[in-house]
């Protein structure tokens, strides 16, 4: 059973990384800015984000700023399977986001 939640949140770092390598911040990249944060989103069972939050900073606003943007830039996501939706209308996905020097996106 918790493989479908695996997946989903697989899913979901894949288009984040995506999204966010491709909208890397100019000012990150034209500062070598890198650094990483602690982000909990929080997502609907339509896909749409409820909530937001920076659990820890990554000292730099410019970087937070890019990673709470680059979850709205994705907006919406999958909506959840029904396997999924039978047990949860909210899910919460915690990761470390990391901005590289190689101007990627990398979460953990």
């Amino acid at each position: 059973t918790e493989y479908r939640f695996a997946r989903y949140i697989d899913d979901w770092r894949l288009k984040i990384e995506r999204i966010g390598t491709l909208n890397y911040p100019a000012a990150a990249r034209d500062q070598k800015i890198y650094g990483s944060l602690q982000l909990t989103v929080s997502i609907r069972a339509d896909g749409n984000v409820d909530t937001v939050e920076i659990n820890r900073s990554s000292g730099h606003k410019v970087l937070d700023e890019a990673a709470v943007r680059i979850v709205h830039m994705g907006s919406p996501y999958a909506s959840f399977s029904a396997d999924i939706a039978r047990d949860t209308d909210l899910l919460s996905i915690t990761r470390t986001w990391i901005f590289t020097r190689t101007d990627k996106l990398a979460t953990e």
